[in-house]
């Protein structure tokens, strides 16, 4: 660090939507050490540009595509005097290597979430994963404000309710129906059973790839259900997740944004489990009465991964079919 008390920070975290979104109290709160005056840079990959660009808190982004080698050379010119590795992975130790500047790296309890999903012994600290990332910046004198997650979405980019069906502007639940993987998801049928019941419009919201469950889901509900998989940018979808009286979600990245706005959230849970500490963050003085873990507890086959599967290893999926749905529902009609 230089005498003037001026520090170049280049935090690393390549992927995914969900876990920048849970390095934003880490960046905004580099901005904040007592006595220094910290220039942040963020290391992710291309696709994740279109929202990290717009945090005010991070001076720069550098894009990772394919060519680490002609990304390397650019972060050289940069000299930073630390690197803060949030993603703790071999491409991750190879941009350290190669910097060669003193870093940190994100303490991503392996052993401990091997432990968990394969033996079923519960060694997870009972602490959230923000705050362990936070930890990872302590030797820079980073302190949680206690402020949760950001998401920024450009003016340009907020979605006028006018776009919506008639109906949806005096107010609506927003259903993320997406995830990465299988075991993951509720299947649609029990999605198309919950939205029946729903005294509000519902908005089904994911990617491109949810487009056909959504339509299978509208079809099924016979009810006022309007798809939007797919049709907005991530964005816009945040725009919406913004807008919605109450989220109902999946263990997916739209979860934490709708976490960064402070809504009500029930978080469906599948094949993953809160315990490995990815359940939605808030801000202190959020009123935690109004957001609900919904999952099939005393399952012994849960959790059966940190991520998910195509399929149930067991063919059963009881973590999602015996789901209490008249729960869900009667939380969904609260709003």
């Amino acid at each position: 660090m230089s005498p003037s008390g001026k520090i170049k920070v280049l935090v690393i975290r390549f992927s995914s939507i969900g876990d920048i979104v849970l390095c934003s109290p880490v960046l905004r709160c580099l901005k904040k050490i007592p006595g220094k005056e910290v220039e942040t840079h963020l290391l992710t990959k291309k696709s994740f540009l279109s929202f990290t660009s717009s945090y005010p808190y991070v001076d720069k982004v550098h894009a990772l595509e394919k060519d680490l080698g002609s990304l390397m050379r650019e972060l050289k010119k940069e000299q930073y005097d630390f690197v803060l590795d949030l993603h703790n992975n071999l491409r991750s130790m190879r941009v350290k290597l190669a910097l060669g500047k003193p870093s940190r790296a994100f303490n991503k309890l392996n052993v401990e979430k091997w432990l968990l999903t394969n033996l079923k012994i519960d060694r997870m600290p009972r602490v959230h994963i923000v705050d362990r990332l936070m930890e990872a910046a302590n030797p820079l004198g980073v302190q949680n404000d206690g402020k949760g997650l950001d998401f920024f979405i450009p003016e340009a980019d907020e979605v006028d309710l006018k776009q919506l069906p008639e109906g949806y502007q005096e107010g609506y639940i927003g259903f993320v129906i997406g995830g990465t993987y299988a075991t993951k998801r509720m299947p649609a049928e029990q999605i198309a059973a919950v939205c029946r019941e729903i005294r509000r419009p519902v908005i089904l919201l994911g990617g491109p790839e949810d487009r056909e469950a959504g339509d299978l889901i509208v079809e099924q509900a016979k009810t006022r259900v309007y798809n939007a998989c797919g049709r907005f940018s991530l964005n816009g979808s945040a725009s919406l997740v913004k807008q919605a009286l109450a989220v109902i979600s999946h263990d997916t990245g739209l979860m934490h944004i709708a976490a960064a706005f402070s809504k009500p959230i029930a978080s469906v849970w599948g094949n993953t489990v809160p315990e490995l500490g990815m359940y939605p963050y808030f801000p202190e003085g959020y009123d935690q009465e109004n957001s609900k873990i919904f999952q099939v507890n005393d399952l012994g086959c849960r959790p059966c991964s940190k991520i998910g599967y195509d399929r149930c290893p067991k063919k059963h999926f009881r973590c999602m079919l015996d789901i209490p749905l008249e729960e869900l529902i009667q939380w969904a009609n609260r709003f």
